[in-house]
């Protein structure tokens, strides 16, 4: 009795594990496959594209007909950066690991230091 893995699959055993009568990995047994090339004339091919472009119109070429498409991207310049520029913030303390907190007065940066040493 063979042992096969599940996850894999074979055509010449089951996945209980017994050996399949008829092997369908055999090629001599197979038939050939015919692909026939569907006849269709430049007619009917030009009727459908017709169609079609009526069914679902180009949004874009509607826009550029209205004058409404934008020829240029979305605005891609470097934005600058952002700095404070008032007076009520001091500066910036670390309250516990990674906490940053904004320091208003002189008192409060004092008590944040007290706590980071207690």
């Amino acid at each position: 009795m063979a042992v096969t893995s599940f996850y894999m699959g074979s055509l010449r055993y089951s996945p209980c594990g017994r050996k399949r009568k008829n092997h369908l990995a055999n090629r001599v047994k197979r038939k050939p496959v015919e692909f026939k090339r569907a006849q269709t004339s430049q007619t009917q091919l030009k009727k459908m594209r017709a169609e079609q472009a009526k069914q679902y119109k180009s949004l874009m070429e509607e826009a550029m007909k209205d004058g409404t498409w934008i020829t240029q991207a979305g605005n891609t310049a470097k934005k600058e950066n952002m700095k404070y520029t008032g007076t009520l913030v001091k500066g910036i303390a670390t309250m516990h690991k990674s906490n940053a907190v904004p320091i208003i007065s002189r008192e409060e940066a004092t008590d944040i230091a007290n706590m980071r040493r207690n």
